[in-house]
């Protein structure tokens, strides 16, 4: 019997409601019934970095910063409007002229298919198993098809390939990466 394939929309739908709710489970009162440390009001973050971005408290260190990718802050600056009861992603220019260009992205993957061996996979900017990281949205997650497989890890990893810069995706995705390659 063949195994049905997951929907990379329903998927990322799915990831990113259980992500909020193991967030939001992080806010409840302490045993003692004063309110937890981590139920305090988030701190202002830095404009672009709103989702998809690492706790303080998060037992995973952010993304090292690497001067050869594309910085998630650059990605997740986007802003969206309604239209033809659709929300679609309004690019700012810096954005906008990363399309078809070859880029490098570092995050952590979601796969999509079983296996070790991974050659179509979501990067997203926070690990799947921190419940400490904010998750984001389709702005802070990149569609990526690979040349070759590229071996499975809860760690970053860092690809290059075409970056593209979607207008109407219908699984409402913002990024894809193709021709991509693991980068060391």
């Amino acid at each position: 019997m063949k195994t049905p394939r997951i929907q990379p929309a329903a998927l990322v739908a799915t990831l990113a409601v259980t992500l909020a709710t193991a967030a939001g489970a992080q806010t409840l009162s302490s045993p003692l019934g004063s309110p937890s440390a981590s139920s305090a009001p988030p701190a202002a973050l830095p404009h672009g970095q709103g989702a998809g971005v690492h706790s303080p408290l998060s037992p995973f260190a952010p993304l090292p910063r690497r001067t050869d990718v594309v910085a998630w802050s650059v990605l997740t600056d986007v802003k969206t409007r309604i239209e033809n009861r659709r929300i679609v992603p309004v690019y700012p220019r810096p954005v906008s002229e990363l399309n078809q260009k070859t880029l490098r992205l570092q995050g952590f993957m979601m796969p999509l298919e079983a296996g070790e061996q991974q050659r179509h996979f979501l990067l997203a900017s926070v690990p799947l198993t921190c419940s400490f990281c904010t998750p984001g949205g389709p702005e802070s997650m990149v569609e990526v098809r690979t040349r070759t497989p590229v071996t499975y890890s809860q760690g970053a990893v860092v690809v290059e390939g075409r970056f593209h810069v979607l207008q109407a995706d219908p699984y409402g995705l913002y990024y894809r990466i193709t021709e991509a390659v693991a980068v060391k």
